[in-house]
């Protein structure tokens, strides 16, 4: 005898759907593992359980040999002892930015980093990556990130509109998606080297913010999202779509399958 499913178990078996449903059309194999390093630590965030649900929310998506650095304290004025070495990217196929450092000014140190990623190193900048080095009075790291932003509005639930839809990092990415509970950032400007894909709408000013978008920045292709300020963001099924397409996108492994 088939006993009835609970109001849980079919509010449980539709998540699972949903979820199976967001990966179905992503690219999950490669000739080779993608050996990404993530860069985080700093303030405001909790980046230990950001981590861990990044890495294993990305695993779907592609083989992936992580190096995690969480360096730089709890404060604004980080430094990533790493960056100091020459050639410290070589190793790496892709670099995901998750730290938070908006007073570092040390412009030898920022370019350091941007020159790598100029240099061809692909990279996924999140949240507070667009923060990071804002005090800076130079531009290299926001030429890099493709867009500036200092500030940002409240925690909500923010919808999101798909402005890029025929993108292929918006593949199979939800028409009606809301952001788990999240800030906005107030992006003052998409540089021209940048395409937004998807922008969410200031319950302060009104405007449409880019709150997932793509860069080219010399050689290197860039992905990156604003959301990312809580722990939920990054067990949400449709950010880890995003961030999982936009990091082959970056390292040239998804247009091949499209």
């Amino acid at each position: 005898m088939q006993l009835p499913l609970s109001l849980g178990s079919v509010a449980l078996m539709g998540c699972l759907l949903a979820w199976q449903g967001l990966k179905a059309d992503h690219h999950t194999s490669a000739d080779h593992p993608i050996k990404a390093l993530l860069v985080t630590g700093g303030c405001c965030h909790n980046y230990p359980a950001q981590t861990q649900a990044l890495k294993e929310g990305l695993t779907p998506y592609a083989d992936i040999h992580w190096t995690v650095i969480h360096e730089g304290g709890n404060g604004t004025r980080g430094k990533i002892a790493l960056y100091e070495q020459p050639d410290w990217a070589k190793q790496f196929d892709v670099v995901v930015h998750n730290e938070c450092f908006a007073d570092t000014r040390d412009e030898p140190y920022v370019q350091s980093i941007t020159q790598a990623h100029q240099a061809g190193v692909p990279a996924v900048v999140i949240h507070c990556a667009m923060h990071t080095y804002r005090a800076a009075p130079f531009d290299d790291w926001r030429q890099f990130l493709g867009v500036t932003s200092r500030r940002h509005d409240h925690q909500d639930q923010y919808p999101v509109q798909v402005v890029a839809p025929n993108h292929p990092i918006m593949k199979g990415f939800p028409e009606d998606w809301t952001s788990p509970k999240d800030e906005l950032y107030i992006i003052e400007k998409l540089w021209p080297t940048a395409q937004a894909l998807s922008v969410s709408i200031s319950q302060k000013d009104g405007k449409a913010h880019p709150v997932m978008w793509v860069n080219q920045f010399g050689k290197a292709k860039v992905f990156g999202t604003t959301y990312g300020h809580n722990d939920g963001t990054f067990r949400d099924p449709a950010f880890l779509l995003a961030v999982g397409r936009g990091m082959l996108w970056a390292c040239d492994q998804l247009e091949a399958e499209e």
